[in-house]
């Protein structure tokens, strides 16, 4: 059984347990998971769904992870003191940041297509929380049909495998073909991507369909190219019923810092310039077309929209257009 029937039957069940906010709304979902002999309280698994046409989408937080000194990953380009000031102005701190992991689950009622996997097994307590996630959420790793990776960076691919084995059985999976080849050619030892694509991903290489731009995942799924994050970097347009949603990945990785100064440098970004460039050609059809979007570092939900401000662009968080 997938999907669909699944869900419905999960719903049911929740329903007449006293779930009914579980599945009522869009708001963040909070399901407790034990936690014995830390002494600490109980980790929080947060979900959220949406609807987009006759589709059900589910962003899962795989967990978060706290730094310090923002700008060695953000606005690496400009003074010390823009950046301070741009900060300050949508209070937030400049001697620390908090970055969100989150895999987007779609059920289009035929098939079950998880983006992305989160870190997996062996992440610090604070991530690597995906499966337990997509539990809360109604759903067993087995019941995914299609594993999309949007790009081979550690915190996507890292819940590919558990134990050595693929950690969603019935599985088929899609990247883009530039993705692949650019990391699969790469000396394992070169660097912790290159050794965790080795490892997890190219195994699986049988089990594996490559798309270019403008390829379908399933029916309804389209991808298209978003290069300079890395060489094959690629988003993904959810469309059903004459509803849009496009899943940007790692386009944009802060709703201020990104949206508003779309030309700063990023580190994480292999290709600064055309990073930059595909920022603000993806952030602009999104604000012209009024298309909503899921980033899988936006502030959990992580579901919004983009308004246009001047030159740039400001995220608009999702309330409760999208409710189920």
């Amino acid at each position: 059984m997938t999907g669909l029937n699944l869900t419905i039957s999960r719903r049911a069940a929740l329903l007449g347990a006293g779930g009914v906010a579980a599945f009522a709304t869009a708001a963040p979902v909070l399901a407790a998971a034990g936690n014995a002999g830390t002494g600490q309280a109980a980790a929080r698994l947060p979900f959220a769904r949406y609807s987009i046409g006759g589709f059900e989408v589910t962003t899962l937080l795989d967990g978060t992870a706290s730094s310090a000194e923002p700008q060695k990953t953000f606005g690496m380009n400009v003074p010390a003191d823009e950046f301070a000031e741009v900060s300050a102005a949508s209070f937030l701190p400049t001697d620390s940041f908090t970055n969100f992991f989150t895999p987007t689950l779609v059920n289009t009622g035929k098939e079950l297509v998880l983006f992305d996997t989160g870190l997996g097994e062996g992440a610090r307590p604070d991530r690597g929380n995906m499966r337990a996630a997509l539990e809360s959420a109604g759903y067993s790793p087995d019941e995914v049909n299609v594993v999309v990776l949007t790009h081979m960076h550690p915190d996507h691919i890292g819940g590919v495998m558990e134990g050595g084995k693929p950690a969603f059985a019935n599985a088929r999976y899609v990247t883009g073909a530039k993705e692949y080849d650019f990391w699969s050619k790469m000396d394992p030892a070169a660097n912790g991507a290159a050794k965790l694509v080795a490892q997890n991903i190219v195994p699986l290489a049988d089990k594996m369909t490559f798309v270019e731009d403008g390829g379908s995942v399933v029916s309804g799924i389209t991808a298209m190219a978003a290069g300079g994050h890395t060489p094959g970097h690629m988003i993904y347009m959810i469309e059903s019923d004459g509803k849009q949603l496009v899943l940007t990945a790692d386009t944009a990785n802060h709703y201020v810092w990104s949206l508003a100064h779309p030309d700063w440098e990023v580190r994480f970004d292999m290709d600064k310039e055309a990073a930059a460039a595909t920022r603000r050609k993806v952030l602009g059809m999104l604000s012209s077309d009024k298309i909503a979007f899921a980033g899988y570092h936006m502030p959990f939900p992580a579901v919004g929209y983009v308004e246009a401000a001047g030159d740039a662009f400001r995220y608009v968080p999702e309330t409760y257009q999208l409710r189920m």
